[in-house]
């Protein structure tokens, strides 16, 4: 396989996508970014009361987590990008950005032509009761524990033709980065 310009960790809150990014861009010595970072402010509002997004929350924020990673990749940067990208629409927006399918990026500027990010997803797959142990586990974070069912029925699993791996979460963590490791040689 060649190498990706960018790798998505991807799955539902509390699969663990920011602690494999990070770790796994560390390792390969690769930009990483957690797209939590790049909410806006009324999104953490959101979610913070309990209100799930909805695709007008999401897109303005694929929008721009795309024109970051074709920055990076354009300029010879690698990058691992922890987001939850539940859909396959919102994982197209990431890699097309505006060209993403029927929901499209509105604020392009005119001398910008689309371009594709070249990505592997990281699917991080886990069980509702797994992964809602972990959520309870967590502090600090304004993604609350009552909003994980509305994102496992929002979930659209990476399937063919999408560049992806899916790994679960049942693993421990080196075992995790060893496989994604092992994909990318």
């Amino acid at each position: 396989m060649a190498a990706p310009g960018a790798l998505l960790v991807m799955g539902v809150s509390g699969s663990g996508k920011s602690t494999v990014g990070s770790l796994l861009a560390s390792e390969l010595g690769w930009k990483f970014y957690d797209a939590d970072d790049y909410h806006p402010e009324e999104n953490r509002m959101k979610m913070e009361k309990g209100i799930p997004l909805n695709d007008q929350d999401r897109i303005p924020w694929l929008c721009n987590l795309h024109d970051i990673l074709l920055r990076d990749v354009a300029s010879g940067q690698h990058v691992v990008l922890a987001c939850s990208a539940l859909k396959k629409v919102y994982r197209d927006i990431l890699i097309r950005g505006k060209d993403g399918g029927p929901l499209k990026c509105e604020q392009m500027r005119k001398d910008k032509q689309p371009a594709e990010v070249k990505l592997l997803v990281v699917y991080l797959s886990g069980s509702f009761e797994v992964i809602s142990g972990r959520l309870l586990k967590r502090k600090g974070h304004f993604m609350p524990p009552e909003l994980l069912q509305s994102q496992f029925d929002t979930l659209e699993p990476p399937s063919d033709p999408e560049n992806f791996i899916q790994i679960n979460v049942d693993k421990n963590l080196s075992e995790i980065i060893a496989t994604i490791m092992g994909t990318l040689r």
